[in-house]
């Protein structure tokens, strides 16, 4: 996979600030974290002004800006104090949104947004307010592509071997088969070892390799539609391995362990999106303590759908060129063939000789 040495994204705020206890009441998501993302080489969000370092949205809020950065328009029911919202968050050029956004949800609250903080990225930090009904405005109708983690992979057998052995490679790290390890190297020199006979392990694993598995696809989705197609990509995980390991270990090391291995995995996620998307995209990070349906909500739309549609009619347009190819080439190759015989024609009735014994006077009787 690609690797975007010259930029240092700022994507491992995805365990942004902790998140409060969610809210009382149906339907009601609470309070997390949000950090929206994209790099200093493309700008697509403004500089985050000091008096708005406490600043909070609501969920339609963070709805419609995700709307706006596929290139969609946000929900004509916005209310004015959300436009001002989402102003003070985007760029205000229409003609320039990235139309690819990936959002990433982490359940989990083992680390702040400050010890992830990098300079090469442009970042607008928030709080999502719990509602009730967020208005995405993204519907099935609109030409969007979206492509969940949870569509990506099914770990299990053969399949399960490869794709750990891919994400070990991946993470400079290694995976022993025979003995169930994932032992992945940390900055510090320490290592972080995975027993993968725990569930708790496993289900980390699995969140890391459906992470990369994500990517991937997502890559090769948009190499198959470039050229043919310019539908808007919303790529959407829901990383559920460090409220596993929070689960299962409480507070203990390997959990913060396992929170440096996610930042680096999805940092290198999003430089290589970064690369094949050639900076078009943006990210929205979110973080919650527990459990929650924030990407549900934002998201309203069907995935699976859009993609087997898209990837048609890109196949579609593929045949149809090729079938205008071979016509307009049998026309030209025949066309060539018919001028090439009217010349030799021509010059051959040009140069025969008029004497009675030719073609041209067989039928002539003669005296």
């Amino acid at each position: 996979m690609a690797r975007c040495h010259h930029l240092l994204l700022l994507l491992p705020l995805f365990l942004a600030l902790a998140a409060a206890n969610p809210g009382q009441g149906q339907g009601h998501h609470g309070e997390a974290s949000a950090v929206f993302i994209d790099a200093t080489s493309h700008r697509y969000l403004r500089d985050q002004q000091a008096d708005d370092q406490g600043v909070s949205m609501s969920l339609n809020d963070v709805s419609a800006a995700v709307s706006i950065l596929l290139g969609f328009a946000p929900p004509t029911s916005l209310p004015a104090v959300s436009s001002s919202q989402l102003n003070k968050v985007l760029l205000p050029n229409p003609f320039d949104r990235p139309r690819a956004v990936f959002l990433v949800e982490i359940d989990g609250s083992s680390a702040s947004a400050d010890s992830f903080v990098s300079e090469a990225s442009n970042i607008f930090k928030t709080r999502i307010e719990g509602a009730n009904n967020a208005a995405t405005g993204l519907t099935d109708k609109d030409e969007l592509i979206i492509i969940h983690s949870d569509e990506s992979l099914g770990l299990s057998g053969d399949h399960l071997d490869s794709e750990l052995s891919s994400l070990a490679n991946w993470l400079e790290g290694s995976y022993q088969k025979s003995s169930g390890k994932l032992v992945i190297p940390l900055e510090n020199g320490n290592s972080l070892t995975l027993l993968l006979n725990k569930d708790a392990d496993l289900e980390f694993a699995s969140s890391l390799a459906s992470l990369l598995e994500t990517i991937k696809r997502a890559i090769q989705v948009h190499e198959d539609f470039s050229g043919v197609i310019s539908p808007a990509e919303l790529l959407v995980c829901h990383f559920t391995g460090i409220k596993a390991l929070e689960d299962e270990y409480a507070s203990r090391e390997i959990v913060k362990q396992g929170t440096e291995v996610v930042r680096r995995a999805v940092t290198k996620a999003f430089q290589s999106l970064h690369k094949a998307y050639k900076g078009k995209i943006a990210g929205l990070v979110i973080s919650t303590k527990e459990p929650s349906s924030f990407l549900g909500s934002i998201i309203d739309a069907p995935s699976s759908l859009h993609i087997l549609r898209r990837l048609e009619e890109a196949s579609q347009a593929n045949a149809t060129g090729s079938v205008v190819l071979v016509r307009k080439s049998l026309a030209w190759i025949t066309g060539i063939i018919l001028l090439v015989s009217t010349l030799i024609g021509v010059c051959l009735l040009m140069n025969v000789p008029l004497t009675r014994d030719t073609l041209l006077y067989s039928n002539v009787k003669i005296d």
